[in-house]
């Protein structure tokens, strides 16, 4: 009798992960399926959201949520660019929340009201004292590669940082991991942002989510503060922007891979987003920006 061959075990993820780079490698997308707080060691790093950017430099903190973002990493003249992040889902947070909170009786409050930062799924903050020297003994973890298969040293570290950040009085990132530490929440924003280059209708999204369409559509302001139609479309000229200054790829090209359903519905949105026809737009930035290969990490 020949026996079935076992099921692959799946494959772990880390939560603490380490990037060095020591060449200049452009504007890439990064797809993230869990939320991240990163820390800047060397170099800086640019998150790109619509026209404009935010800079990450030594010493600083980014948060990125689930889903698609745009960035670039530069080194330092003479020494490489350097990140850590920590990767999470919502489940891990609210656990670690729930056990400072109960185990430890810290009291957790959330008064943080910065609307510029609440609408945006990445934040850049300065880092602190505490902070840096977390990050230095991260490094060092890491140099002696003592998070390899280390569940539990990963979940410790996380654990501090945690408490690092959510102790700290008036934190954007504090307000962004409380926010999403919500499992329904973040369930929500990962469809969505799973299904931006998809072709499901609106209908069908809110189907997906059990809700009604009059349900979706609220809830779906909640989260992103315009309807659901105008928010995808924002998102798919967003890509098809970046791709026309980062590859040579033929406008009808790029309006196919950005999911719009023929090349002169693609032309006429983006000149009623950005003022200029794609090709305007290329032109433009041609003399302006050093091509390269988008990448997908």
């Amino acid at each position: 009798m020949i026996k079935p061959n076992p099921a692959p075990m799946p494959q772990r993820q880390p939560i603490v992960v380490k990037l060095t780079q020591s060449h200049l490698a452009g504007i890439h997308s990064n797809m993230n399926s869990r939320q991240g707080i990163g820390y800047v060691v060397s170099g800086k790093k640019y998150i790109y959201n619509g026209d404009s950017r935010q800079e990450a430099k030594r010493g600083d903190l980014f948060y990125l949520n689930a889903g698609s973002h745009y960035t670039e990493e530069i080194p330092d003249d003479n020494k490489a660019y350097e990140q850590i992040v920590f990767y999470f889902s919502p489940e891990q947070i609210s656990r670690i929340l729930s056990r400072l909170s109960l185990d430890y009786g810290l009291k957790i409050t959330n008064d943080h009201s910065c609307r510029n930062c609440y609408e945006k799924h990445q934040v850049v903050y300065t880092g602190w004292n505490a902070i840096r020297s977390f990050f230095a003994s991260v490094s060092q973890y890491s140099k002696d590669n003592l998070f390899a298969d280390d569940d539990i040293g990963e979940q410790l570290k996380l654990t501090e940082l945690v408490y690092l950040i959510v102790t700290k009085p008036d934190c954007c990132i504090k307000s962004k991991i409380i926010n999403n530490s919500d499992h329904m929440s973040e369930n929500f924003e990962q469809m969505v942002y799973r299904n931006i280059f998809t072709n499901k209708t609106i209908e069908e999204l809110a189907a997906e989510c059990n809700k009604s369409l009059t349900s979706f559509k609220k809830e779906f302001d909640k989260h992103f503060f315009e309807p659901p139609h105008r928010w995808f479309i924002r998102q798919r000229l967003m890509k098809s922007r970046l791709l026309l200054i980062s590859t040579n790829n033929p406008i009808a090209e790029i309006g196919r891979e950005c999911r719009f359903p023929n090349t002169s519905h693609f032309i006429k949105l983006f000149k009623r987003e950005y003022d200029m026809t794609p090709a305007a737009y290329r032109n433009k930035h041609s003399e302006s920006h050093i091509p390269v290969d988008e990448t997908v990490l």
